[in-house]
């Protein structure tokens, strides 16, 4: 198949030979909306960039890795604004609060209700700035992925070539395929992606039982093979992520 603009993220996903191809691009999309947010082209100045910001906020992760990333002046815009839209949402919240427990008559008729401040604050940490961008592309990602293993039979050679999926990724893999694939296309897929996800699981397994058997002195001279980086692939496979990266900084 003849690469499209669409296309090239989960090719060089693929290519990269990491231990998930989604996880390869969720840090890319990370690192570019951090860049985009905090980097040289100074979004942050943008009133409309900031509005956006100061609607979905960012998560405790995130925060931190813009801590991290570095541009003070940059968090400090992002901040200030992101503050003054939340006091006056909390203003609101606090004007129109009423207090008062659910009565046990209301609880017998299923109307629980709720604390509305408790469900304001619910909904903020729920929003994210970086993690929705990538939220916002998961979906299309995931067509992509199935319009090319359909259609493209070196894809779906470095498919069954590659390291597999982390659990997370695998699990949302599996969902968007018992939509997106006919019954046949459903058989050959699990065919492959099942043997390929145990045998990939087996091939962590026996990297980090192996960094154990290192630490016996009688192995002490032995080859470490593939294991010296055990942990973090480890981790990685069954939550994705990448435990072991660096901190993303800003290219001043």
């Amino acid at each position: 198949m003849k690469e499209q603009l669409y296309t090239i993220p989960l090719n060089e996903a693929m290519e990269a030979q990491d231990e998930c191809p989604f996880c390869f691009i969720e840090r890319a999309v990370e690192r570019d909306v951090m860049d985009f947010c905090l980097g040289n082209s100074s979004s942050y100045m943008e009133a409309d960039i900031r509005q956006a910001t100061d609607q979905a906020g960012f998560c405790r992760m995130h925060f931190q890795k813009m801590f991290v990333y570095g541009n003070t002046l940059g968090n400090a815009w992002i901040l200030k604004t992101h503050y003054r839209k939340t006091i006056q949402e909390m203003k609101q919240q606090f004007a129109s609060f009423s207090p008062g427990r659910v009565s046990l008559k209301d609880k017998l008729r299923g109307n629980t209700g709720g604390n509305s401040i408790s469900m304001w604050v619910s909904k903020k940490n729920a929003s994210c700035y970086i993690c929705d961008h990538f939220k916002d592309n998961y979906t299309r990602y995931m067509d992509t992925f199935f319009y090319m293993y359909s259609r493209d039979e070196e894809f779906r050679e470095k498919v069954k070539n590659s390291k597999g999926f982390c659990l997370t990724h695998f699990g949302d893999l599996c969902s968007a395929a018992d939509e997106r694939l006919s019954e046949k296309e459903l058989k050959q897929f699990y065919d492959v992606i099942l043997p390929l996800m145990e045998r990939n699981m087996e091939r962590l397994y026996e990297d980090v039982s192996w960094m154990v058997e290192k630490f016996d002195y009688q192995n002490r001279d032995a080859d470490w093979k593939n294991s010296r980086d055990a942990i973090q692939r480890g981790m990685q496979k069954l939550k994705g992520g990448y435990p072991a990266d660096p901190p993303y900084k800003m290219n001043k």
